[in-house]
């Protein structure tokens, strides 16, 4: 797919798809609650689509229209035996929750996915998840997935994870909803806490103390209902596409801007942004705000390290870009979890925004950008990764030539309409 700079500033608004990590939730605690779940805006993208359809095949029930999910929970101990393997496609949140939930089960289950997911470290689950007595393989004998679960009774441990991940956490936490005691988890630092809110909201005790979150096993959940905030995540691209065009000035509607979240605005802030938050306010326990984004042309370089890391792991392909464009110096540091993604997101984004002639160096653990020079088209590739492919589709809006994206279909992952919708912000 080609993409060429645009002769226009962005104009208008934008109500970005619902957040996809409260997505994937609010499917998975509806399927073990008592109750109908009711949920809007949620994400119509594969990865989420995936979940709903990993429930179905354990005889849960879920109707998807275009306005709403209804999930017909049938309660913590509901979910059957799947006569098939359970698919989860793309997804690697719907991977490590799920695993969490079958590991308290009283069957034996097994899940796959792409090829990106039977390359991605599933040992970080397994590992905590065996501690608890459950009975977890990775078939292949790998780290990695295909899983092998066989559920049975757990019992409550505290895990001192070595990475700050909300996959990992929540996999954990899940789990602890059948073990014999109060299960808790410690992080490096604390990651987003999508899980811990709403677990609350559907009934169960949750305690959060510094960077421990703990659960108390057996709880009585009933269904809610759920109006999905926008992700942050998706709106990143529009955020960084209106900062870089000369001109722009875009709304963004209703969208999450958590705590744990909420990195990307801490960033932009520092290199000198100009973003007004507008109309926040509380939903369903999760802070949501419109975001009034416009034109900085003298954004400067900053350090973006540490605990701020994973309030915005998933933004930074798209900071990067950013960052190419700002005055200075900016870089990055503590990220190599980004080596581990759908690709590997450090390698990928200094090779492409290097053939687009940015002065760019890769490290261990992040990047250095010199920004300030001008980009060129190239002819790159996604890697089927959904957040290389916006990426650079935004990179493209001011590069000096055409830039083609190979296999971009890729962002039906997260955002179906996300060319679409770019396209129409830059009429």
């Amino acid at each position: 797919m080609e993409f060429h700079k645009t002769e226009k500033p962005l104009r208008g608004e934008i109500t970005i798809p619902g957040d996809k990590s409260i997505s994937h939730r609010s499917v998975m605690f509806g399927a073990i609650s008592q109750g109908t779940t009711e949920i809007t805006n949620f994400l119509q993208g594969q990865d989420c689509l995936s979940t709903i359809s990993c429930f179905r095949k354990m005889g849960i029930e879920i109707e998807n229209t275009s306005e709403r999910i209804l999930v017909h929970g049938r309660g913590l101990h509901g979910l059957t035996a799947p006569t098939e393997i359970l698919d989860v496609g793309n997804s690697g949140t719907t991977t490590r929750l799920i695993s969490g939930i079958l590991a308290g089960q009283d069957f034996t289950s097994e899940l796959t996915g792409d090829a990106s997911i039977q390359k991605r470290p599933m040992g970080r689950i397994i590992k905590p998840l065996s501690m608890m007595d459950a009975t977890i393989e990775s078939i292949k004998g790998n780290g990695c997935a295909p899983l092998r679960i066989s559920g049975h009774a757990l019992k409550g441990i505290h895990y001192q994870s070595p990475v700050a991940s909300a996959q990992v956490k929540s996999s954990i936490l899940l789990a602890g909803l059948y073990a014999d005691g109060k299960t808790s988890v410690t992080e490096p630092a604390l990651s987003r806490n999508h899980t811990e809110i709403m677990l609350r909201s559907f009934g169960a005790t949750v305690t959060s103390e510094g960077t421990t979150a703990s659960i108390l096993p057996d709880p009585d959940l009933h269904g809610q209902k759920i109006e999905v905030p926008g992700d942050i995540s998706s709106a990143a691209y529009f955020i960084v596409a209106a900062l870089i065009v000369p001109g722009s000035e875009i709304l963004i509607k209703n969208c999450g801007i958590n705590e744990t979240r909420d990195g990307i605005l801490r960033v932009c802030r520092a290199m000198g942004a100009d973003i007004t938050v507008l109309n926040a306010h509380t939903s369903g326990g999760e802070a949501v705000a419109d975001l009034l984004v416009r034109y900085t042309p003298d954004l400067k370089g900053c350090v973006i390290e540490g605990d701020i890391i994973p309030t915005l792991i998933d933004e930074i392909p798209v900071i990067a870009v950013l960052a190419a464009f700002a005055d200075g110096t900016t870089t990055i540091r503590n990220a190599e979890e980004l080596k581990v993604k759908e690709s590997n997101r450090l390698d990928i984004m200094v090779h492409h925004l290097s053939e687009m002639g940015c002065d760019i160096t890769g490290t261990e653990d992040g990047m250095i950008i010199n920004g300030g020079k001008t980009l060129q088209g190239a002819v790159l590739d996604s890697f089927l990764d959904h957040r290389i492919a916006m990426s650079f589709a935004i990179a493209s809006l001011a590069c000096e030539s055409t830039l083609t994206i190979r296999r971009a279909d890729c962002v039906n992952i997260s955002y179906p309409a996300f060319y679409q919708d770019l396209e129409r912000l830059c009429r």
